[in-house]
């Protein structure tokens, strides 16, 4: 993705923001949300592009074509900036708090004087919520659970934006003469669903002019600190990424070192120490004679592989490297072979233009076939969503016109229904008889008590024509909590009924989370991992959907979309 796509995107999405606290008008608002979807999901880069060719982005009309050109000629959108001097200063920042709406963000301004996050918590603790207009007994408990929310994802960034700062800055270093081997490491190559730094492993045989580059890359603004080993830069993102330089003989010693994680590293030394050996980021060594760290002849250090089989133990995948058993399985020689992105035959959640998403039908499903899929499903949303403005009739109409379409891939014709409070979705049985699958989601009502809300998804679950429970926690990382729900009941009951629950890539959720999912596996549950796709860019995503996945322990049979489509059908049946 282009960076000028990404930041007119979140202008965009700040102009829409400003627009409903300020009073303006709604569906313009929304207008301005659509075209920060569909710029961000725009394949090419939007930088060359002149006002007709912007219009021709969905969602982009001429005012909208026009803010973009001004803010890529002029650095600013003089209406955004005029905007932003109506907003109290603060006020911008309360509304990022998860269940805190602009008409609350002001309220609190001009009642209690609040015009921080930090006042807010503060007038918490005190108890000046108590009895506000509009603001019941658990508000001020809801209300301190989403400032952590929001505190936790100030202070990281969602994996795809490390990922595309990381694949840049490889890209670049690796092209630089003298570079050997570079990769990313760190919490990013374990697939974490937050970054909060990336780190970069290089090896040369001379660092500066991989100093010098990275120094020198468009994304950094300014330099922490810069020597021969290592250097630290911070992006105009405000994302800190770290370059260190090793020899190549000890590149294997050190990727395995800077992956980590702590706990996993410190397991692995331990069995060093035990073998009579000492492990660092130099290499696996020989304990000097008084068993000091110095001295030592090198064991191995130049591959992972090497290291992890001189300690007796299999390679360990980076996305299983939390110490939660890893180790163990290593040394019995019982790691599973995990799912690659390479196992998923098709996706089974995606969105067109019909709803919310920003594409036609044919350019889905021409993406779907580039990427090479053997199947895939359109799962637009139903009606009880009230402003994607779904009807029978439309529905249908979608259902011929995918029948329609000579795709080359199998496509499957399905939606993505809203679980209400009690459990019922949108549809009769009579109408979903006609689906090839259904996705079934809460989108509202995320208070609910524990019972209540797992009462909910069992409903759901035992309804014979949802297939698959999609985003199961609902949470939207950094900006809504996962919903309270039972965990172990939810589970029992998608294994008892053929249910299969969603491993949503979308960065921004990754739900269901890897924390959950080996719990989920044991219950004997299926899963779909699904890119959830409201644009052609968007059906990218499904690697942080394989690495949520891998941190999971999952194989490829545990997945519904890796198998072939007869087997698929079969389980979408779920033996009625």
């Amino acid at each position: 993705m282009a960076w000028l796509n990404e930041e007119v995107a979140g202008l965009l999405r700040e102009y829409a923001e400003l627009t409903q606290i300020t009073g303006g008008d709604v569906f313009r608002a929304r207008n301005y949300e659509k075209a920060a979807r569909s710029v961000r999901g725009w394949g090419d880069d939007i930088g060359p592009l002149d006002a007709r060719a912007l219009r021709a982005i969905p969602g982009v009309g001429a005012s909208i074509a026009a803010k973009i050109a001004e803010y890529r000629d002029a650095g600013t959108i003089q209406a955004l900036e005029e905007l932003r001097a109506q907003i109290p200063p603060g006020v911008l920042e309360l509304t990022r708090v998860p269940g805190l709406g602009p008409k609350r963000a002001l309220q609190l301004h001009r009642e209690l004087g609040v015009e921080s996050v930090d006042d807010l918590a503060a007038a918490i603790t005190a108890g000046r919520l108590d009895g506000l207009t509009g603001f019941g007994n658990k508000s001020g408990e809801r209300i301190a659970s989403g400032i952590e929310v929001y505190r936790q994802g100030r202070e990281r960034v969602l994996l795809d934006v490390a990922m595309h700062t990381a694949t840049a800055m490889v890209a670049a270093l690796s092209a630089v003469p003298g570079c050997q081997r570079c990769a990313y490491a760190g919490s990013l190559r374990r697939m974490r669903e937050t970054i909060g730094d990336v780190d970069i492993l290089a090896a040369a045989q001379d660092s500066a002019p991989l100093m010098a580059a990275f120094i020198a890359q468009p994304e950094v603004a300014s330099v922490i600190a810069s020597g021969p080993t290592k250097t630290s830069i911070r992006t105009a993102a405000g994302l800190q990424v770290d370059l260190r330089v090793v020899q190549l003989d000890a590149w294997g010693a050190a990727l395995q070192y800077f992956t980590g994680s702590t706990a996993h590293n410190v397991a692995v030394r331990q069995i060093a120490v035990r073998k009579k050996l000492r492990l660092s980021e130099y290499g696996l060594f020989e304990v000097d004679k008084e068993g000091g760290k110095g001295g030592g002849r090198v064991i191995v250090s130049r591959t992972e592989e090497e290291v992890y089989a001189r300690l007796g133990l299999a390679w360990v995948p980076p996305a299983m490297r939390e110490d939660h058993g890893e180790i163990e399985a290593a040394a019995r020689g019982e790691i599973p072979r995990l799912v690659r992105q390479n196992d998923l035959k098709g996706d089974l959640h995606t969105h067109t233009d019909l709803t919310d998403g920003v594409a036609s039908a044919e350019d889905m499903v021409a993406a779907a076939v580039r990427r090479g899929y053997e199947y895939y499903a359109i799962t637009d949303h139903a009606p009880n969503l009230v402003m994607q403005r779904m009807t029978d009739e439309k529905m249908l109409a979608q259902r011929d016109r995918v029948r329609a379409l000579d795709a080359g891939l199998e496509l499957l014709h399905g939606t993505e229904l809203n679980i209400a409070p009690d459990g019922s979705v949108d549809w009769d049985a009579d109408f979903l008889e006609g689906f090839d699958l259904c996705v079934a989601s809460v989108h509202s009502h995320f208070d609910q008590r524990q019972a209540e809300m797992t009462r909910r998804f069992i409903a759901a679950c035992e309804n014979p024509r949802v297939n698959i429970i999609g985003h199961p926690t609902t949470r939207r990382i950094g900006r809504r909590p996962p919903v309270d729900v039972d965990f172990g009941e939810l589970f029992r009951a998608c294994a008892r009924t053929g249910t299969a629950l969603e491993i949503n890539a979308s960065p921004q959720r990754l739900d269901l989370p890897s924390d959950h999912i080996r719990a989920a596996r044991d219950a004997g549950v299926r899963f779909a991992i699904d890119s959830d796709a409201h644009s052609v860019a968007d059906l990218g995503n499904m690697p942080y959907g394989v690495g949520t996945a891998q941190r999971g322990w999952l194989i490829p049979d545990d997945v519904i979309n890796t198998w072939p489509l007869d087997r698929l059908r079969a389980f979408l049946t779920k033996d009625r």
